[in-house]
């Protein structure tokens, strides 16, 4: 049975990633893509679905487990009865290989080590042809099965029961290192990584990209983390940013919710490319910027609201028989059929960070403006369609208020691009689309009892109305958004963190539960620091950042009940809420510092 989600640390090279537990197994890798095809795949079954386990043989205890300071190099800590050994897991960045590279260094003593590799192509659905190479000084196992290859090198693994085992003892100050490399099976072996070299590089990449950090001031060692857990799941070559690097982890243990988030969505993207901006890191953007062009170049009624890593449009959802499920959640799914559907907020989040790019200094070229057009063009011609929101909905579609909110964000930011930066295009004509929005939302979206629902039909509420202050479309501490949080406390709130929506409204067409979704918990955060309620945002804040596992990462939801991460993970959309949260509570500590230091001066403070 796989660990619990949130025993998991991430591993990743910026082209895929790999989770590894507290038990120091492997158990999910996908090579050499995030949306490739399993190589280890134990944490939707059980180890016979694919695993590398390394850890003392007998009875040991982790004593610690961390990232390098800032990096995803990971190192545990484990103690025996006769010694004490690290473990230092990566995979090494920017060398143009998928690599995994597991190292153990004797601190004292001497510690027997057991790998048991288990190597399942296809979600375990191909066993491979295994043969050993190399020599004796120098072994080598290759596992070959259609396409995919497989080369692991340093010690010696030995056949046992449809698996490959390796035992071997480590002293005080020896380090011994094993390397896994996937490469094409139509090629030859690649040449051995050396590791030293390749270890030194990714420690240093990953630490200069941190040092452009610019933190807000207030968790900033959670936003460091957050920010670098963003980098992880951008594609290094494609600039393309994945939701997350797992599919099918369950929002109902046993469940049927259970999706494939390893695509970029225009949305989760563009949030992040946002977060990421704001704090230092315009050459994401820019990179984003190009890949947004290369996936949505020609016909914009064309748009789809996902892709794939490398602009990808075709993404059909299909079942998987060859693994079981988390925990027996099934199905698993591979591909993600909400490509197909029409979201209209995803207008908004788009021009939103276009917007924020060039108010940062991002130069605007012919090309990127000319696809802001084409997208208020398209957005005009679907101003009426009813969609399935920011949460796919997989029921009747509706006039959902935060996509409609988002649209008026595109046509207000298409204006500002002409006004405030004299972009060519009718900012009147963009104004009056936007005046009608706003029109329409309030006289359709807003209940008698003063709050903003879900969508026009209904007297619910929806987390994502907690975005519509971000957005700039009312104030944090607008009458309306102050009874639009005090309506989600009342109807959405589970011990505490707040639900996506009620599933009982039947409004997402699907069977089952879900638990309380991290983002919107954070967006909690963020209209409370802003919204005058500064002490609450930072007892949600403190709570919300005990959440992260023991290397700082969150999932996509939190079971209250049990206390435990559920949902695909690290997901991005918590990383950049944590990072969106953290900002907002900055400035409500300095707006609060500035009251109190012109009350100290005789002037009257700002109620």
């Amino acid at each position: 049975m796989p660990a619990p989600i949130e025993d998991y640390a991430l591993i990743g090279d910026g082209h895929t990633a790999a989770l590894v537990g507290r038990s120091g197994s492997i158990d999910w890798l996908c090579m050499p893509r995030f949306d490739s095809p399993s190589v280890f795949g134990a944490l939707l079954g059980d180890e016979s679905h694919g695993q590398w386990s390394l850890a003392p043989s007998g009875e040991a205890e982790l004593v610690e487990r961390r990232y390098e300071e800032d990096t995803f190099i990971l190192v545990s800590r484990w103690r025996t009865a006769t010694g004490e050994v690290e473990v230092i897991d990566l995979m090494p960045y920017a060398d143009r290989h998928a690599d995994v590279v597991r190292r153990v260094r004797g601190i004292r003593g001497e510690v027997e080590m057991e790998h048991m590799l288990r190597i399942r192509f296809d979600y375990a659905a191909a066993m491979p042809w295994v043969r050993q190479t190399g020599t004796d000084d120098a072994p080598e196992l290759v596992a070959i099965a259609g396409p995919d290859a497989i080369v692991v090198r340093g010690v010696r693994f030995r056949p046992v029961d449809h698996a490959h085992r390796a035992v071997h003892t480590v002293r005080e100050g020896e380090v011994h290192d094993t390397v896994l490399t996937w490469f094409p099976s139509h090629r030859e072996n690649p040449e051995a990584l050396d590791v030293d070299e390749q270890l030194e590089r990714t420690r240093t990449w990953w630490r200069e990209w941190s040092t452009t950090c610019s933190p807000p001031g207030a968790y900033d060692a959670e936003v460091r983390r957050s920010l670098l857990v963003l980098r992880a799941l951008t594609h290094e070559d494609t600039g393309g940013i994945v939701a997350a690097p797992t599919t099918s982890l369950p929002e109902e243990i046993g469940g049927s919710r259970n999706w494939d988030y390893r695509y970029v969505w225009l949305r989760d993207a563009a949030l992040t490319l946002e977060s990421l901006m704001l704090h230092g890191y315009s050459g994401e953007a820019m990179a984003w910027r190009e890949w947004l062009l290369r996936a949505i170049a020609g016909d914009p009624h064309d748009l789809q609201i996902m892709y794939g890593i490398g602009g990808e449009r075709r993404l059909t959802e299909r079942e998987l028989d060859s693994l079981p499920g988390y925990q027996g959640s099934a199905p698993v799914r591979v591909g993600n059929g909400a490509f197909q559907q029409f979201q209209g907020d995803i207008f908004g989040e788009v021009l939103i960070a276009l917007d924020e790019a060039r108010e940062l200094g991002v130069e605007e070229n012919a090309f990127s403006w000319s696809l802001q057009v084409a997208l208020l063009n398209y957005a005009e011609e679907n101003l009426d369609r009813e969609d399935n929101g920011i949460w796919e909905i997989r029921g009747p579609h509706r006039r959902f208020t935060h996509s409609r909110a988002m649209l008026w964000a595109a046509f207000d930011r298409g204006a500002h691009a002409v006004r405030e930066h004299g972009q060519p295009g009718d900012a009147e004509h963009w104004e009056r689309l936007r005046d009608g929005l706003r029109e329409e939302i309030m006289a359709n979206g807003l209940h008698a009892d003063g709050y903003f629902t879900q969508h026009y039909d209904t007297d619910e509420v929806d987390a994502s109305l907690l975005q519509l202050a971000h957005i700039g479309f009312v104030d944090y501490d607008d009458p309306a958004m102050l009874a639009t949080v005090r309506q989600i406390e009342r109807t959405l709130l589970r011990d505490g963190l707040p639900l996506r929506y009620r599933v009982e409204s039947g409004v997402d067409g699907l069977d089952g539960d879900e638990h309380p979704f991290l983002a919107c918990a954070f967006w909690l955060v963020e209209n409370y620091a802003l919204g005058g309620r500064l002490a609450d945002a930072e007892t949600l804040m403190d709570r919300l950042i005990g959440l992260t596992n023991d290397v700082g990462l969150l999932s996509e939801e939190y079971d209250v009940v049990e206390r435990r991460h559920i949902g695909n993970t690290p997901q991005a959309l918590s990383h950049l809420g944590l990072v969106r949260a953290a900002d907002a509570i900055a400035l409500a500590r300095s707006d609060a510092g500035a009251r109190g230091r012109s009350t100290q001066r005789g002037d009257a403070a700002t109620p």
